[in-house]
């Protein structure tokens, strides 16, 4: 099928990132955090037996992520123009080091694709950003993929 709104311009605009951001992540800012989300796991606010754990300390819930958002490169999909509709078509995590008190973790997101489908209301597009949560040592903490789709 040919596309009917993605053309060359809006297909280079794939790999794009956004400006990194970077947080300083402190023990505080994860116990209020696992308070917010009801969460009394030990190894998000109690020192003592988080010490005790195979994560030798007190390590951010999962979803604390969602607290350190980075600018999101702007899509511009000249087709669509200024008037669409958009759904949030969910987002993939994929967790690889936890996040302890006192990291430093930058935040980039960048768009990971951009492709064009048929539905019953007509053409779609799906698009894809990858946000990455890296420590201070260089090691990857988690990736998000979000889909967003405009028709």
């Amino acid at each position: 099928m040919a596309n009917k709104i993605l053309d060359e311009e809006s297909l280079k605009q794939v790999g794009r990132s956004g400006e990194p951001r970077t947080y300083e992540v402190e023990r505080g800012a994860i116990r209020r955090f696992a308070e917010a989300i009801g969460d009394s796991n030990p190894l998000f606010n109690d020192e003592h037996r988080a010490r005790a754990s195979r994560f030798g300390g007190i390590i951010a819930p999962p979803t604390f992520c969602r607290s350190m958002g980075s600018p999101i490169p702007d899509v511009r999909i000249g087709a669509l123009g200024t008037s669409f509709r958009g759904l949030d078509g969910g987002s993939d995590w994929e967790y690889f080091h936890p996040i302890r008190a006192g990291d430093r973790i930058t935040v980039q997101t960048r768009l990971a694709d951009l492709r064009e489908s048929e539905g019953r209301l007509g053409a779609m597009v799906f698009i894809t950003m990858e946000t990455t949560y890296t420590n201070q040592f260089g090691e990857l903490c988690a990736t998000q993929r979000s889909t967003g789709i405009r028709y």
